[in-house]
């Protein structure tokens, strides 16, 4: 009797056993059928990526990567140039400004691409990209119909910004190093974008008229092309911009161009 006992002890186990096996080995080859190609959009609000071992074996596979982000902050500095000179001409030197506090920020909200491997991204992006001017002098620009004109006030500005805000679609090609034995990549990224102007601004401060706000398309280009490089280690890095369309659309400012400089916060 105790035997049979045991003989049924000993068929269930292995029929269990067996039966977690089969079980083991389908979930298994699920797994790898889905690590071949995995579409992975989805919600990220960080400035770094996660690196458990799952996520790592599905980054280092050749799938689709999209979905809503807040990456690549940009924030720095910006420069006119005026046809290939940094010195503006005499036409332009109403909008003479102040170089330490004239800035250039973007950020990125969407993207969809393709990793091709754990070393090569290409994707394109949607963000915003605002280029702050800091005049130096007590001007108010105006826009007339065909050209970029300006008024000189009686009164002493705190703070005269001259701005352009843009909604940009950037195509990147980004290239990434192996992984060190922190878990931290080298970061390569180049490529063109379109912009087209949302809208233009002038903000002033002085204690006769307080703070006031104007906003008009003030000539600014309705579209504009350019490029940008970004290189860093881990999520800091360093970009460069250059826009190949002129700032305005007016006659007189005709060459008149903008690149930035500065920091990178989030590259991937």
């Amino acid at each position: 009797m105790k035997q049979m006992k045991l003989r049924r002890i000993i068929t269930l186990v292995a029929l269990v056993t067996g039966s977690m096996t089969v079980s083991s080995a389908l979930a298994q080859q699920d797994s790898v059928k889905k690590s071949r190609f995995d579409i992975n959009y989805g919600t990220s609000i960080s400035f770094g990526e996660k690196r458990d071992s799952i996520r790592n074996e599905k980054r280092n596979s050749a799938r689709f990567v999209g979905g809503v982000t807040f990456t690549r902050l940009d924030i720095g500095f910006a420069k006119l140039i005026d046809n290939g000179d940094f010195t503006l001409s005499p036409a332009n030197k109403f909008l003479g400004y102040r170089a330490g506090k004239t800035t250039n920020i973007s950020f990125d909200v969407l993207q969809l691409g393709y990793r091709f491997n754990s070393s090569l991204k290409v994707y394109v992006a949607g963000g915003f990209d605002w280029t702050l001017i800091r005049l130096k002098n007590d001007y108010t620009i105006q826009a007339t119909d065909d050209e970029l004109t300006y008024v000189e006030e009686p009164i002493k500005f705190s703070k005269n910004r001259f701005s352009n805000s843009y909604l940009h679609i950037p195509l990147n090609l980004e290239f990434r190093s192996k992984e060190n034995h922190k878990g931290k990549r080298f970061y390569f990224v180049v490529g063109p974008e379109v912009g087209f102007l949302l809208n233009g601004k002038v903000k002033q401060i002085s204690e006769e008229q307080g703070k006031q706000k104007f906003k008009d398309d003030y000539h600014f280009a309705p579209f504009r092309v350019g490029g940008t490089a970004r290189m860093g280690y881990n999520s800091l890095g360093v970009f460069v911009k250059y826009y190949e369309t002129d700032l305005f659309e007016t006659t007189a400012q005709k060459g008149l161009k903008t690149m930035a400089f500065g920091l990178t916060f989030g590259l991937n």
